[in-house]
């Protein structure tokens, strides 16, 4: 079924608060086979509120509302349809019964405003008349339309326990079979990503890939619909290995895993302990491996030596080499990662001096210059990248450009390690 969705608030259309309901709803709604050919946002008017369902009702097969379903005069969603659907507001004694008796340690002000949200638009019926939040459903010339309220949690239980299972029954919808994956890439830009996967979907109805840049990364979906589960779910296989292939080093993972969990995780699979010397980044690498549960395990710490003097005193770079080659150069990574593994005898260790901008440069060393170290107890190697865009976003292209040259580094010792264990 295609459906439309319609965030309704003026919280949402000042920008005071971000519209993650739609998200939620689309993704869930694709999820489930469905195809949402629209996400409206609009204000808390009453005449556009009509209009816009009106509107939607006309080109869609379903529609799903969030918000305006509360009790203050602002919340305006069941007034505004029940004028433009022409259903006369209609009171629900067991709605409000309900309600009150979920709410019953709520202040007796706000009690006795609640009765507002027993007053729906005729035909309108209660998608959970267990649930302590407002929510109907109503069908209007033989199209569904759902009323959400708009705080997020809410909305979100409502939507997957009661509207998902609706739609899926809905008399004459044929159920479809939908598969998705989304991955995470990195070191490749969108474009160089769709000239590579492009020829998957070259006639192949049943099967779409999307690309979608996040910076500094970029994510791909996968999405294969059909109406037999078997068929379906071989066609994904098949195409999820030929992604996996074509992307290769380049796909660090799936979903909502994040690049420094894979870090983390292939630091607690080699049993390595890290630490970190950062001038440039200024601890957001830090910040991004203490950001996962459990972290403790293999990251020791870091430090920001921002300045020349902490390099020398924190890290032990000999102050020869900034004088002779610069804070920002091969020499001078290289001596931050080897100091700070020595002064800490972890297994690995790297290190991050860069020009993050937007003054500093020079022509030998444009702003977006970053040099990284990665010591261990075998060798030292140092690399240099440069990157474009505004000063926090060769902050986050430096942190993330670390994090991957970690995950490659443990990548390669993994492999040394279990071709070593086979050889034996």
């Amino acid at each position: 079924m295609i459906g439309e969705i319609v965030a309704i608030g003026d919280e949402l259309t000042s920008g005071r608060i971000l519209n993650t309901t739609s998200y939620f709803a689309a993704s869930q709604l694709f999820a489930a086979g469905h195809e949402v050919a629209a996400m409206i946002t609009i204000g808390d008017d009453p005449k556009l509120i009509g209009r816009t369902l009106l509107d939607s009702l006309a080109r869609a097969d379903f529609v799903v509302v969030t918000g305006g379903l509360g009790a203050t005069s602002d919340d305006l969603t069941s007034e505004a349809v029940a004028d433009a659907l022409e259903r006369p507001s209609t009171f629900y004694p067991e709605i409000l019964d309900q309600i009150r008796a979920s709410s019953k340690n709520a202040p007796a002000e706000l009690r006795l405003s609640l009765e507002k949200l027993a007053w729906l638009p005729a035909g309108a019926h209660a998608l959970k008349y267990d649930a302590s939040t407002a929510g109907y459903f109503l069908v209007h010339e033989n199209k569904p339309i759902f009323f959400l309220p708009g705080v997020p949690h809410e909305m979100e239980e409502l939507l997957v326990e009661t509207v998902i299972s609706r739609l899926a029954i809905w008399e004459g919808e044929e159920v479809r079979q939908v598969r998705q994956l989304v991955y995470r890439v990195v070191g490749l830009l969108e474009t160089q990503i769709n000239e590579c996967l492009a020829p998957l979907v070259d006639g192949a109805e049943r099967v779409r890939i999307g690309y979608y840049p996040v910076f500094p990364e970029v994510h791909v979906s996968l999405t294969v619909v059909g109406v037999e589960a078997l068929e379906t779910d071989h066609l994904f296989t098949e195409t999820d290995k030929e992604i996996r292939k074509l992307l290769g080093v380049h796909l660090y993972g799936t979903e909502a895993e994040t690049l420094e969990a894979v870090v983390g995780r292939l630091l607690a699979e080699n049993s390595m302990v890290l630490a970190l010397a950062e001038s440039c980044t200024g601890g957001l690498i830090s910040h991004r491996i203490t950001r996962v549960a459990g972290s403790s395990d293999y990251f020791l710490g870091g430090v920001v030596a921002y300045s020349n003097e902490l390099k020398e005193q924190l890290l032990g770079v000999d102050g020869a080499i900034i004088a002779e080659y610069g804070a920002v150069s091969q020499e001078t990574a290289r001596a931050m990662a080897e100091g700070i593994r020595h002064g800490t005898g972890v297994d690995i260790a790297l290190a991050v001096t860069g020009i993050a901008g937007p003054s500093g440069g020079t022509a030998e060393k444009p702003v977006g210059t970053v040099w990284f170290g990665l010591a261990t107890a075998g060798e030292t190697e140092v690399c240099k990248f440069c990157f474009d865009g505004e000063r926090w976003q060769v902050q986050e292209a430096a942190a993330n450009k670390a994090l991957d040259l970690l995950r490659l580094t443990l990548i390669r010792h993994d492999y040394a390690k279990n071709q070593s264990c086979q050889l034996l």
